[in-house]
């Protein structure tokens, strides 16, 4: 018997821990009219740790900074892990913002590549993560074009994932933000950088770091720290390019 009201109260604890969340000051008058709250961005990681177990345990209790977590992880291998499910909310992006997102772990799913930054991204991870990333937006209606890295929206803390990053790889199977070569002319007088830089979803406080994470996304070049990172020729026209696709997206 005691086992059964053990079991019985687990129950009861679980159903509880999904059910409405429901004001006690108000009186509760149902309405179907809503829908779950959803993730509208997907933010690519790299572990920077040893192997797919260390992440996991990491994953699953504390690192140095304290709790982490993601939505998923992908090994060397190519095996896929889930850790939290995509309605919930994981511990991924820390500080940081991408446009108008201000709470970037509120309002998106991570993703961790095991990988040191640095070294090349194996075949099976690749497949595996366009894999996930058709799942992911095709379910869970976001944006192909959604598809960041946790340097471009945590310029001045981070750089994964990294210089190596296939960025082109994932844009050629439709995922992430790329600008198409024959648009890549020299912008008209008077174009503005920054705004476009905006536009994309860059934050600006510190506009070397911007430079630095738009380097490694889009030109596969890592700038290190250097405080005088600037825009070149071919920034400007990816930039110009880039804008002009969030300003007037394609036609699908």
């Amino acid at each position: 018997m005691r086992t059964f009201v053990a079991v019985l109260s687990l129950s009861l604890l679980a159903a509880c821990a999904h059910a409405p969340q429901r004001n006690p000051l108000a009186e509760w008058v149902p309405s179907p009219n809503f829908e779950a709250r959803r993730p509208v961005l997907i933010v690519v990681h790299a572990t920077e740790q040893g192997s797919a177990q260390e992440s996991l345990h990491t994953l699953r209790t504390a690192n140095s900074k304290g709790k982490v977590s993601a939505h998923y992880l992908i090994g060397d291998d190519g095996r896929i892990y889930q850790l939290v499910a995509d309605g919930d909310r994981a511990w991924h992006a820390g500080g940081g913002s991408w446009g108008t997102i201000t709470d970037v772990n509120d309002a998106s799913i991570g993703i961790e590549i095991d990988n040191d930054v640095g070294e090349p991204y194996t075949e099976a991870q690749i497949a595996a993560l366009l894999r996930l990333l058709e799942d992911l937006c095709s379910r869970l209606h976001i944006p192909r074009t959604q598809v960041i890295g946790h340097a471009d929206l945590a310029p001045t803390r981070k750089r994964d994932p990294g210089s190596l990053f296939p960025w082109q790889r994932l844009a050629d199977a439709g995922f992430g933000l790329w600008p198409r070569p024959e648009s890549l002319v020299d912008p008209p007088a008077g174009f503005d950088p920054w705004l476009a830089m905006a536009a994309i979803g860059y934050p600006l406080k510190d506009r070397a770091a911007a430079v630095r994470a738009f380097h490694r996304h889009y030109r596969g070049r890592d700038d290190g720290e250097d405080p005088d990172a600037a825009f070149d020729g071919e920034d400007l026209r990816i930039l110009h390019a880039l804008a002009a696709m969030v300003i007037a997206p394609p036609a699908r």
